[in-house]
């Protein structure tokens, strides 16, 4: 990538090689504009290190400096005041000290095991993200290259992972019950569970279940919560009997998922939902939100060297009846 250092074209090209680039895995992120991008994958207390090779660009062409540095740098950007940004990880190594580069010059780096505690994660209204970034300091303009890095948080399995039970109903008119068998989920994991049909006094056309993600940004009254509806599973098409059960089986794998996040810096959150959404012949729409867990297993070789960190939240708490008209 090319520079412009002053009113007469490229000088330098920077670039950042890692040491383990060959055997290091990359990963997939969505970028703001919804692109997805691969770049190399980290986890958690491991060291990042390589190479910053400078290409002078004009032959025999001096390029004066006051330093050069590379920094490790970890950041949240919020979409809506994108000049305020926050850096919960900066780490600096002088790569040089003031001086002019004439020729080509390479340089190493190491930031020896290095903590990232939170996950990449590009959202609709927020972005985490790690990076590299190398500054050549210079008296006009600096020239910077960065250098993009992801990053997962991964889990073992819960220590307590109870299933989840509920009853729902509207008086006279509906009785459900449903159960799902557990409440914390890996990102790779099935959703097992049944619903129960005790009592069917209204006609019921359409019922479905719903994976819902809530992604919350800011504090106080600047709180702004975005939703969407990741996956949906339709349980039946048509209208339940008395003492019917239906079985529910949904795989996650399939679709792009998180792990769950809480209050990430106070700056975000994003969390899980299943919502149960029933539909009658007059279009009311009946609805019970219920909330899980999801968090990211580790990887068999990760395992056994056990390089990951237990997962730790609250229980995941159970959302208030909602309806557009009617209430469950």
């Amino acid at each position: 990538m090319s520079f412009l250092g002053g009113l007469f074209g490229p000088v330098c090209e920077i670039d950042v090689l890692l040491n383990d680039a060959e055997n290091r895995k990359t990963a997939e992120l969505k970028t703001e504009d919804g692109k997805v991008e691969k770049h190399y994958l980290f986890y958690d207390g491991e060291s990042v290190s390589g190479k910053v090779n400078l290409n002078v660009k004009q032959g025999g062409k001096r390029l004066e400096h006051q330093g050069i540095r590379i920094e490790f740098v970890g950041q949240i950007e919020l979409f809506s005041d994108k000049s305020n940004t926050h850096e919960f990880v900066d780490l600096v190594k002088e790569l040089a000290l003031p001086g002019e580069i004439t020729q080509n010059r390479s340089y190493d780096f190491e930031f020896m095991q290095v903590e990232k505690p939170y996950e990449s994660y590009t959202g609709a209204n927020v972005r985490l993200r790690y990076f590299l970034r190398v500054t050549i300091v210079r008296r006009l303009s600096d020239l910077v290259k960065e250098y993009e890095l992801i990053v997962h948080q991964l889990a073992t399995y819960p220590d307590v992972n109870n299933s989840i039970k509920m009853e729902v109903g509207i008086e006279d008119c509906l009785h459900i019950e449903f159960e799902y068998n557990k409440s914390k989920y890996h990102l790779k994991d099935v959703i097992v569970g049944k619903i129960y049909f005790l009592l069917v006094r209204i006609k019921i056309q359409h019922m479905e279940l719903q994976l819902i993600k809530k992604e919350i940004t800011g504090i106080g009254p600047s709180t702004a919560t975005e939703t969407e509806t990741v996956a949906k599973y339709e349980i039946m098409d048509g209208a339940p009997v008395k003492g019917e059960s239906i079985p529910i089986r949904l795989f996650l794998a399939g679709y792009d998922l998180t792990p769950t996040m809480r209050d990430v810096n106070k700056k975000f959150s994003v969390r899980f939902f299943l919502n149960l959404v029933l539909v009658d012949e007059e279009d009311r729409r009946y609805f019970k939100q219920q909330e899980i867990v999801l968090w990211r297993k580790a990887p068999e070789k990760i395992r056994k060297r056990n390089f990951h960190q237990r997962y730790e939240s609250p229980e995941p708490r159970t959302q208030p009846v909602n309806a557009e008209q009617p209430e469950m």
